[in-house]
C-alpha cells in the first residue's frame, strides 16, 4: 500500500507544475484525488503478490533447469571418462610387453658384448704401453709441466718430459725422461728417471738408467740398464746391468752380465742366463774327468 501512496504524491505534484492556474489546479487536485482512491479501491494486493509469487516460481524453475543441466553434462563427463579408464588396462599390458621386450634385448646385446670383451688388466698390459705405429723419431719434446696433471694415456712420436703427474700410460718413440709421476706403464727408446716415481711396468728398446732418489713399482725391460734408485720388480735385461751403491732391488734379476758394486742391496736372484757362456756343458764335461 505505501507504493500507491508514494506513486499518488508523485504524480499530483507532476500535474501541479503541468497546471498553469490555481484553479485548474485545485481542479485537477480533486480529479487526481478521485482518480487515485478509484486506482485503490480497485487494486488487489494478493493478485499482485500472486503474480509476484508466479514471477520468482518462473525464475527458480529455470534457475534449477540450469542447475540439472549442468548436472547432467557433469555426470556424461563423468561416465565417459570412466569409460576410457575402463578401456586402458586392455592396452596396457600390450604396451608393458613392448617395453619388457625391449629391455630383454637390450640386456641381450650387452652380454654379447661383455662376452666379446676381453677385459684388459695390469698383465695384459705388461709388456707395453702405448706407443706410435710408425717408427720415425720426432726432434720434438713434449714437456709435462710441472704442477700439471694428466689422466689418460699420452703417445708421442718424438720425446717426452714429464715434469708434473700422468694418470695414464706413457708411450714415445724419442727419450722418456721423468721427474715428476708417472701411474702406469712406460715405453720409450730410451728412458731415464732423476728422483721419481714410477708405478707400472718400464719397457725399452735402448737403455733405462734409474737415478738416485727414483722409486720404481713394476718390472723393468731394456737391453741395458743402469741402477742407482729403488725398484721394486724383475730387471730382465739383454745386456749388462750395473747395479750402483745407492741402488736397492726387491726382485730377480736376469742379465747378460751384471756388476753389482758395494752398497747396493739386492733381495732376489742373480741369473746371466744371456751370457754366451754355457754353464751348463762346463759341468756336464768335468763330470768325465
Amino acid at each position: 500500500m505505501g507504493f500507491f501512496k508514494d506513486f499518488k504524491d508523485d504524480f499530483s505534484q507532476a500535474v501541479n507544475e503541468l497546471m498553469p492556474g490555481e484553479d485548474n489546479l485545485e481542479t485537477g487536485t480533486n480529479e487526481d484525488d478521485l482518480v487515485v482512491n478509484t486506482l485503490e479501491g480497485e487494486v488487489d494486493v494478493e493478485s499482485e503478490l500472486s503474480k509476484l509469487d508466479g514471477l520468482l516460481e518462473q525464475v527458480t524453475k529455470q534457475e534449477a533447469e540450469k542447475a540439472a543441466a549442468a548436472k547432467k553434462a557433469a555426470a556424461a563427463a563423468k561416465a565417459a571418462q570412466a569409460a576410457q579408464m575402463a578401456e586402458k588396462p586392455a592396452a596396457e599390458p600390450v604396451a608393458a610387453e613392448n617395453t619388457e621386450n625391449v629391455i630383454n634385448a637390450i640386456q641381450e646385446e650387452k652380454k654379447m658384448a661383455d662376452n666379446m670383451t676381453t677385459p684388459v688388466t695390469p698383465a695384459a698390459t705388461a709388456a707395453a704401453a702405448p706407443v706410435m705405429q710408425n717408427n720415425e723419431v720426432s726432434d720434438e719434446t713434449s714437456v709435462i709441466t710441472e704442477g700439471t696433471i694428466i689422466k689418460g694415456d699420452i703417445v708421442s712420436n718424438g720425446s717426452l718430459d714429464v715434469r708434473g703427474q700422468v694418470d695414464g700410460n706413457v708411450g714415445c718413440n724419442g727419450k722418456l725422461v721423468v721427474t715428476g709421476v708417472v701411474n702406469g706403464n712406460s715405453n720409450a727408446s730410451e728412458v731415464f728417471a732423476d728422483a721419481a716415481k714410477i708405478e707400472g711396468e718400464v719397457v725399452s728398446t735402448g737403455t733405462v738408467k734409474i737415478g738416485l732418489g727414483s722409486v720404481i713399482i713394476g718390472n723393468v725391460t731394456s737391453t741395458s740398464a743402469v741402477i742407482a734408485g729403488a725398484i721394486k720388480g724383475d730387471i730382465d735385461v739383454q745386456g749388462p746391468v750395473v747395479v750402483d751403491t745407492s741402488a736397492v732391488v726387491m726382485g730377480n734379476i736376469k742379465s747378460r752380465s751384471v756388476q753389482i758394486n758395494n752398497g747396493a742391496v739386492i733381495e732376489g736372484f742373480c741369473s746371466q742366463c744371456y751370457s754366451d757362456v754355457d754353464v751348463q756343458s762346463l759341468f756336464d764335461s768335468k763330470k768325465g774327468m
